[in-house]
């Protein structure tokens, strides 16, 4: 029998975190949630999850300099990440940007909203399954 993958999801949108832990353990998953990209590293390095669904605009820690550490790091770097962000191109009171996002090593980039299905597909495509 085959071991459960682990998901990390990193967001400070609890609804939206829950959302998407529901629907990844709909299909077998085993899910934690951290509310920031510092809760998120630790989590991260206390127990390495199989792939990670990480938030871009979030307190403390933002999900591009969560990514950038992860990726920078030998022991995490081939850990799978699908970044998530409600930036816009119509945004322009935020200092985030679509194109800072296509720049990090994320291994996958979806635009919020994307829906909890997308999410898991994402995930799902990234692990082989």
């Amino acid at each position: 029998m085959n071991e459960k993958k682990r998901i990390l999801v990193v967001d400070d949108e609890p609804d939206f975190a829950s959302l998407v832990q529901g629907n990844l353990e709909k299909e077998g998953f085993e899910v934690e949630i951290a509310y920031d990209g510092v809760e998120g590293l630790e989590k991260v390095k206390a127990n390495p999850p199989d792939a990670i669904v990480l938030d871009v605009m979030m307190p403390e820690m933002d999900g591009y300099a969560m990514c950038a550490k992860l990726k920078e790091d030998e022991k995490y770097e081939d850990i799978p990440i699908v970044l998530l962000t409600a930036v816009a191109s119509h945004m322009s009171t935020t200092r985030y940007s679509h194109a800072d996002g296509m720049q990090t090593e994320a291994d996958d980039y979806l635009a919020k909203p994307a829906s909890a299905e997308d999410i898991t597909k994402s995930v799902k495509r990234l692990l082989g399954l």
